[in-house]
């Protein structure tokens, strides 16, 4: 049985050739309870998930969300302590000397987010008084923010409805709705599904969490 309530052998009218994907009936729509239930029973812990009752930090949500693009969990545990000890706030590494930032990063690969995760602090210390903003709008102005990032901070740091949506995401939600169309017009309607299933209470909840 799968979480929509049909078998896995039934196929669902793909997303993209409904007139409206909130057209997908209720009986459709996975539980976000039954999703988060299961989380909270099977949740892995890790260095930068904030323990339950604590508040999460948005400076290392966003460290660890630039960190683990195209980088293993693995990969990037054996450098975030290392890298929050040597840079313990956004200020810290704003003022650091930017081939200080080059060796804590040597290993992690795609170098190009080191230079960005330097330039992004130095703009959140210089355009946000060293806090970084909540709203998505203002996160994706921030040099190497991208959508995904910019949606899983403003959920996970600050508690805001958004949906962080990755190629990850959008193989789940294109099975669980049997989706068939996996052309780039079908994404929109795969992104709004995943808007369908954010829950209202507890957004902050990412792939990577």
């Amino acid at each position: 049985m799968s979480l929509t309530g049909r078998t896995s052998r039934q196929k669902h009218k793909p997303a993209a050739q409904r007139k409206n994907v909130g057209d997908s009936p209720a009986a459709d729509r996975p539980d976000p309870a039954g999703l988060l239930a299961w989380y909270d029973r099977h949740r892995r812990r890790l260095p930068w998930r904030a323990l339950p009752g604590e508040p999460a930090d948005p400076y290392r949500v966003w460290l660890s969300e630039i960190m683990l693009q195209q980088t293993t969990v693995t990969a990037v545990a054996r450098y975030y302590a290392k890298f929050l000890a040597r840079f313990p706030s956004v200020g810290a590494l704003a003022a650091a000397d930017i081939e200080d930032v080059f060796k804590l990063w040597a290993g992690l690969g795609y170098y190009a987010r080191a230079r960005h995760l330097h330039a992004c602090a130095q703009a959140v210390v210089v355009r946000h008084g060293g806090a970084f903003p909540a709203a998505e709008e203002d996160l994706l102005a921030l040099p190497g923010i991208g959508p995904y990032t910019a949606a899983a901070v403003t959920a996970i740091a600050f508690g805001r409805p958004a949906s962080p949506v990755d190629g990850n995401v959008e193989r789940v939600i294109a099975r669980l709705y049997a989706v068939e169309d996996e052309s780039p017009a079908a994404k929109p309607a795969i992104r709004a599904l995943a808007e369908q299933l954010r829950p209202q209470q507890r957004p902050a909840i990412s792939p990577r969490r």
